[in-house]
């Protein structure tokens, strides 16, 4: 190979459409990228996703490294072909590891039937704070072990099934106060801590022979002694205790060199040469052609000054051509569906994930009888705003008849739907508090009471006002903290319909 394909194998490129133009193959063409990342932008329909992948290395001539963000819960990309499984931290309430096998088995099976090399899960980040802008739900809770045995099983399942997986977010994202989407987050921690609760579930994954690692961009202060260098760009953290002290010899990534922790510290053009420099072997660059194109050409300029290691690139490249290697076909046989087993997994988990927090008036379990011969009205988020970025359930979009089928279910029926936006302003609020004047019993089905501060002063509104009031929490189980002792409170840890269905099959069973 060519220097210039030698480094266009590091690289890894998102693209804004569901169909392949002659700008994309260009893009392709001129930084020789290796790999593709795909997101909902991408997906039109399972046949469409596969005709994408089959034109673009057509037209390139040579194979690609596919992957997706297919974590489950909250991060879901594919509407079609792939079952929608709850969040992690469900499956952590129960600590099936069989499930958590069998999971992974599903997902290898439905990827690599539309295509995809390796997925960029499970997330292995231990929770040490109630709560975490950047991970929440997608972690499996807050116990190392559990999370070690659930990430591991999940692992096997997968790569049993011919899908690669990947660790992350190495060396461990649980401590994060900032989301480094947006922000760089300082974890000050020393690395005898990261060792004793962050490391241990990755180590778990290392005994599962994971495909791959990737890193976060959190500054660890007590580890990296460069209070403005996050792990992405640290050489002690991902090549020095990675691979020489842990013993990784994986492929190594990068998260999106775009997100806002990197471009806060440094530019792009800068960031990519730092990644290659710390030991990484791939690196995101998820959008922005032009920055793409960057990443490409100071990577060129760096190895050509000799600033980069020439002998690390072809380490490097070795690496990524193993792992492509373990597959010799793009899609494997068989029709791109969601497994016959997978729904019911899902509702499995979903089930034993949903848990009431508090009842302090004694609300539960609710009587079906009660709700016939009283008023009833549900508070639903408007989740359209969300639907434009990640894969929301059709159900879930105009949630009425979905919310009046899910009650009569358990032979109760529910009176009036109300939507609301995520982060409603005073005059909803307001009106909000008027229609509830009226009922008997108010649902309130809250997104995201620490984000949108919105949604807390209306949970705060309806609980100053509100005799009656069930709050199930649907993104974030740690707005527990903003609900009243005397509220009836219900969270399945994620607003999948499997969970929602969870939650309120709880609402009439148990407290």
């Amino acid at each position: 190979m060519t220097l210039d394909e030698l480094v266009g194998q590091k690289l890894v490129l998102g693209i804004s459409e569901a169909r392949v133009t002659p700008e994309t193959i260009a893009l392709f063409r001129k930084t020789h990228a290796g790999g593709l990342i795909l997101f909902k932008r991408n997906f039109e329909s399972a046949e469409g996703l596969r005709k994408l992948i089959s034109d673009l290395e057509t037209a390139l001539g040579r194979r690609l490294l596919v992957m997706v963000d297919h974590e489950g819960g909250r991060v879901f990309h594919f509407r079609e072909g792939a079952t929608v499984f709850p969040d992690a931290q469900a499956l952590g309430v129960s600590g099936r590891v069989d499930w958590a096998r069998k999971q992974g088995e599903i997902e290898g099976e439905e990827l690599r039937r539309l295509g995809v090399d390796l997925n960029l899960a499970p997330v292995l980040d231990v929770l040490s704070k109630a709560w975490n802008p950047a991970i929440g739900t997608r972690s499996y809770g807050k116990d190392p072990e559990t999370v070690g045995l659930l990430g591991r099983a999940r692992i096997e399942g997968m790569q049993s099934k011919g899908l690669s997986a990947c660790a992350k977010h190495y060396p461990g994202l649980g401590e994060a106060e900032l989301d480094p989407h947006t922000e760089l987050p300082v974890i000050r921690k020393s690395l005898k801590v990261l060792k004793q609760t962050h490391l241990p579930p990755f180590l778990k994954a290392f005994e599962a022979k994971v495909d791959c690692v990737m890193s976060s961009h959190p500054v660890y202060s007590e580890v990296e002694s460069d209070s403005r260098r996050p792990a992405t760009f640290s050489r002690k953290i991902i090549h020095d205790l990675l691979r020489l002290e842990l013993g990784f010899q994986g492929v190594a990534l990068t998260d999106d060199l775009k997100m806002g922790a990197v471009s806060k510290t440094v530019s792009l053009r800068e960031a990519a040469p730092l990644a290659a420099k710390a030991g990484h072997d791939l690196l995101l660059v998820c959008s922005d052609p032009k920055a793409q194109e960057e990443a490409f050409d100071s990577l060129v300029w760096a190895y050509k000054k000799k600033d980069l290691s020439s002998k690390e690139l072809e380490e490097s490249v070795e690496r990524i051509e193993r792992l492509k290697e373990k597959r010799k076909e793009r899609f494997s046989e068989g029709t791109p569906l969601p497994a016959r087993d997978g729904k019911e997994l899902a509702r499995q988990i979903a089930r034993r994930g949903a848990e009431a927090l508090c009842d302090g008036r004694g609300l539960l379990p609710l009587s079906p009888a009660w709700c016939l011969k009283h008023s009833v009205l549900a508070i639903f988020p408007d989740l359209s705003g969300v639907a434009r970025e990640r894969f929301v359930e059709p159900e879930l979009l105009t949630p009425h008849d979905f919310l009046r089928r899910l009650f009569s279910q358990f032979g109760a029926t529910l009176g009036k739907v109300e939507m609301i936006p995520t982060d409603p302003d005073e005059k909803e609020r307001l009106r909000v508090k008027e229609l509830a004047r009226g009922e008997d019993l108010i649902f309130l089905f809250l997104w995201d009471a620490h984000a949108a501060r919105g949604a807390r002063e209306l949970l705060k509104l309806l609980q100053n006002s509100l005799e009656r009031l069930v709050v199930f929490l649907l993104r974030e189980p740690s707005d527990f903290e903003w609900i009243e002792p005397k509220s009836a409170c219900i969270t399945a840890y994620g607003y999948r319909t499997c969970q929602i269905e969870a939650a309120v099959e709880k609402l009439f069973s148990a407290a």
